[in-house]
């Protein structure tokens, strides 16, 4: 048995046998692990309100060589989503990021770069201020994962699209010109694209600084999420629930 005790984020929580709850972890050292906390649903002691989804704790755990699940015995909790207040679109915000995250991270491989981006996000993701953190997280997810494409030069072509209108496909790689574009194919404002260069070179605390409603940026966010959609091979739930906020 390997004890171990770390940073984690909960991305969700099942019901698993009869008191007991599954939890997926994101951990700093370990990456996405899942692990049981034994009789949470009868007894708070051991994890009070810590098992909430996106959840900051410092965790306390044990796992055994060659056995799936760890075994979860103690959640310190560093930061709760429940410390602010709470409505709808801010749930949603939360959910897509943990939906993203645990979808996109296979388990035990550590991205502390991915743990620091997730960290920053949450600190944003407030009521009233939710669209620059999830842009911003979208991007910077794509990005770390290598799935981004460069968005100054046609990729067929190569002509230079900076200062102009971009088009890309939700089922082809890179962008385009105007000429070049695929069918199905959605522009992708030059302002747009402007603010995705600001998100890659600012801090997300720096950039909410500023006044971000939905419209801002509207189609940046919806090509940044359908990048996502297709590496993923799948369709966010999270995404539907976060567009009829």
């Amino acid at each position: 048995m390997i004890e171990r005790q770390g940073e984690a984020i909960v991305l969700r929580v099942w019901p698993f046998q009869e008191a007991d709850l599954l939890v997926s972890l994101f951990t700093r050292e370990q990456g996405r692990v899942k692990g049981v906390a034994r009789h949470a649903m009868r007894s708070r002691r051991r994890f009070g309100g810590a098992l909430e989804p996106m959840t900051y704790v410092r965790a306390t755990y044990a796992e055994r060589p060659k056995q799936e699940l760890v075994r979860l015995d103690a959640f310190e909790i560093l930061s709760s989503p429940l410390s602010r207040p709470i409505d709808y679109a801010r749930t949603a915000a939360l959910q897509f990021v943990a939906e993203v995250v645990e979808e996109a991270l296979p388990e035990q491989a550590p991205e502390d770069a991915v743990f620091r981006l997730v960290l920053a996000v949450l600190d944003q993701i407030q009521v009233g201020r939710v669209w620059m953190p999830v842009t911003y997280f979208s991007l910077w997810m794509s990005r770390l994962m290598g799935w981004m494409p460069e968005l100054g030069h046609c990729v067929v072509c190569g002509l230079d699209l900076r200062g102009g209108t971009v088009w890309y496909s939700g089922t082809s790689d890179g962008v385009t010109c105007e000429d070049d574009r695929r069918p199905g194919s959605v522009g992708l404002a030059a302002a747009s694209v402007g603010e995705a260069v600001r998100m890659f070179r600012g801090t997300v605390g720096e950039l909410a600084k500023e006044d971000w409603p939905k419209g801002r940026a509207a189609d940046l966010r919806r090509f940044a999420v359908e990048t996502l959609e297709r590496h993923l091979e799948r369709r966010l739930v999270s995404a539907r629930a976060l567009g009829r906020a």
